[in-house]
């Protein structure tokens, strides 16, 4: 089979294409045909970062594809059924960027019926994410369903990304008034496209003065991609007890607080990466995440808010170099020829 691996970290280049032997599951194991893989900010950083703990790796957390051998012990997932898959490299060294994959049978979710391959390949990091932002209000809710956000406010910092995407529909579905910060007219119209409400040009507005004036009693969940950028105006459009769920890094190592409008107001600030949020809240978006599809509310491609731009498995640097580049929209990867 064709596999992208790499044996040490660095710039895109260090990807390779190479010829592997399909892969057999072992007891509660499957393996699955994949048909696209999805690049994310944490499969480059990986490849480009610290040590390698395999001595090859084939990168890519998400991913879609088909069912064709279980191992023993298998008991939801049978030979031919449609798959997402998540942390697919986590503690592995295998992901999804090759035409097969093995995965333990709790990294692999059913895709409902009529959902594509190209919405699957987007559910792992980016909707798990999202999901785990929007469920750490103190006081709930902890698990998300239409109607269950009814009456809060959400702002989503950085709505044209994938995370922030996700997050629009998934709060839109729940019933809260969705607020999202954008920096130009393209990103404006993506953003509009997934579902928000309100839409905050930052460079162009006075981004506290306008969220203010749509939500004066404050935020409830501030969905925060970049805490460093984003804290002056995260304090002064919260609300009494909210919460800002960071998810990112992008702008720097180090965040200042100011103390007093925070402890004024109680806020609560959550860090929020998936690979460590336990594996009670990742069933739990795992569920909530199947409910949202089923009821349809999570498309991707330009005109949902959530532009493709696809790589052949070949091109899978070019593909990691786009992610690094903060190219706008979702990157996939081709797999099946």
């Amino acid at each position: 089979m064709r596999s992208i691996v790499y044996t040490h970290t660095g710039s895109p280049d260090v990807l390779q294409l190479v010829e592997r032997p399909i892969p057999e599951p072992g007891p509660g194991e499957v393996r699955i045909r994949v048909a696209v893989s999805a690049v994310n900010p944490t499969d480059w950083k990986s490849r480009a970062q610290g040590e390698l703990d395999f001595d090859e790796v084939t990168p890519n957390q998400d991913g879609a594809g088909t069912v064709d051998a279980v191992g023993d012990g298998v008991t939801l997932l049978a030979v031919g059924d449609r798959v997402w898959t998540y942390l697919s490299a986590r503690n592995r060294p295998t992901g999804t960027a090759q035409e097969y994959t093995v995965l333990p049978e709790a990294r692999v979710v059913k895709l409902p019926v009529g959902v594509s391959f190209d919405v699957g390949a987007t559910m792992g990091v980016p909707a798990m994410t999202a999901h785990r932002a929007l469920t750490v209000l103190e006081g709930g809710p902890s698990r998300l369903s239409a109607g269950a956000l009814d009456g809060k406010v959400v702002l989503v910092q950085g709505g044209a990304g994938a995370v922030g995407h996700a997050a629009i529909q998934l709060a839109r579905w729940a019933g809260a008034t969705v607020i999202t910060t954008i920096s130009s007219d393209e990103k404006a119209a993506l953003a509009r496209a997934a579902g928000a409400h309100h839409i905050v040009n930052y460079k162009t507005e006075d981004a506290a003065a306008v969220i203010q004036s749509i939500a004066p009693d404050g935020v409830d969940i501030i969905v925060e991609v970049s805490i460093v950028k984003n804290a002056e105006l995260d304090a002064a459009v919260t609300g009494q007890r909210s919460v800002v769920s960071m998810y990112a890094d992008d702008g720097g190592d180090t965040a200042e607080l100011a103390v007093r409008p925070n402890m004024t107001k109680n806020t609560r600030y959550q860090f929020v990466l998936l690979y460590t949020i336990g594996e009670e809240a990742m069933r739990a978006a795992v569920e909530d995440v199947t409910e949202a599809l089923i009821a349809g509310v999570l498309p991707v491609g330009e005109a949902a808010g959530l532009p493709l731009v696809r790589f052949p498995l070949a091109s899978s640097a070019a593909a990691h170099q786009a992610v690094q580049d903060a190219v706008t929209g979702k990157v996939l990867i081709d797999v099946s020829e």
